[in-house]
């Protein structure tokens, strides 16, 4: 079976019988919470018992979080299985999706039998959609995918012409998916999300994906939720997917996320902050070009010395240890462009030596 996606650490060790420094995966270099591994290892002992199929704790949480209602919010095993349910709550028949972007959105509408309209994000434009999309927000388009801060680019589009692409959407009756799951990692999460505008004049036409995966460094137990304007849509997601999505461990571990992401998430983002820009300017110096991102990943493309594109380089990575995501299958992108996590500061300097070893 061919991946889609990074973090094939299995593949690796079967290959070369030991673990890699990955670096294709965007997870928080400062692992997870002490007090929510904890919280997940005490749940094991009710694990004989089904998990409660509604996450009614860990909603009430997340709805103390985020102030809004309960009833607006669905878990499920993260934010890839709620895309899923989306589509099969809504059944759109044309979609709208950004290109590159996160493959996921893509799958599931496929799956559904939706049309899918491309809007390619240009390399000159930085990857950022303009007017360009909101032309392309019209009667006929009953589903709008957009990721915030995108994936792979790590770009993200200004609050307010967010806000136009949202009123746009309820002109013509379609749904919003906004897949916030990297808003953590911003500077100012609070100022970007568009989770105020669930309860606004548009909300209805709005959903908002958020996960425990990346910022709390929770891959592995597949924590994920969405935030819907309208609760009847909630109602029916719940229904498009097995009702013991989330298992009790992993509810367990989101509730102790929440209280301790006061503490953790600034000093996350403290982080990243500052091995964002060493990396880059590193990348840079090497010689490749480099999408100013900012998340906890960077776009950056590579060529050989006779001008063509470096489709090589995370294969002789690989051969040093190193996992690093080859975007080449990325609609919009292609040979030569890769996507680096960023980590903490000896992962990166690791990083940096063996790129040299290879360029």
């Amino acid at each position: 079976m061919q991946l889609t996606h990074g973090g094939d650490w299995e593949g690796y060790r079967r290959e070369y019988g030991g673990m890699p420094l990955d670096f294709s995966a965007n997870v928080s270099p400062l692992g997870m919470p002490d007090t929510v591994r904890q919280a997940a290892a005490d749940a094991l002992a009710d694990a004989w018992r089904y998990p409660d199929p509604l996450c009614r704790q860990l909603r009430d949480a997340l709805a103390a979080y985020h102030g809004v209602d309960a009833g607006q919010i669905v878990c499920g095993a993260g934010a890839a299985d709620l895309i899923f349910r989306l589509v099969l709550a809504r059944r759109p028949r044309r979609a709208l999706v950004t290109a590159p972007t996160f493959a996921e959105y893509e799958q599931a509408l496929a799956l559904a039998g939706c049309a899918v309209e491309h809007l390619t994000l240009r390399e000159e434009t930085g990857f950022v959609p303009g007017q360009d999309l909101l032309d392309a927000v019209r009667p006929g388009i009953d589903m709008v995918f957009l990721c915030e801060p995108n994936n792979p680019t790590g770009r993200t589009s200004p609050k307010a012409f967010l806000q136009q692409v949202l009123a746009r959407c309820a002109g013509c009756g379609a749904l919003l998916v906004v897949d916030e799951c990297f808003n953590e990692f911003l500077p100012d999460p609070a100022g970007h999300t568009l989770t105020g505008e669930l309860s606004g004049e548009h909300g209805k036409n709005l959903a908002v994906l958020r996960a425990f995966t990346k910022s709390f460094a929770m891959a592995g137990l597949r924590l994920g939720y969405v935030l819907c304007g309208d609760a009847a849509l909630a109602e029916r997601l719940y229904h498009c997917g097995p009702p013991w999505a989330v298992s009790g461990p992993a509810q367990a571990a989101g509730m102790a996320a929440l209280q301790a992401a006061p503490h953790c998430l600034p000093k996350l983002r403290a982080v990243i902050g500052a091995e964002r820009p060493r990396l880059a300017a590193a990348l840079e110096a090497m010689g490749c070009k480099v999408i100013p991102g900012e998340a906890n990943y960077l776009l950056f493309y590579h060529a050989l010395p006779d001008g063509s594109p470096d489709a090589g380089l995370a294969a002789r990575l690989r051969t040093k240890g190193v996992l690093l995501r080859d975007c080449s299958n990325y609609l919009g992108l292609g040979p030569g462009w890769y996507r680096t996590a960023v980590r903490g500061t000896e992962e990166n300097g690791e990083l940096l030596k063996r790129l040299r070893e290879v360029l």
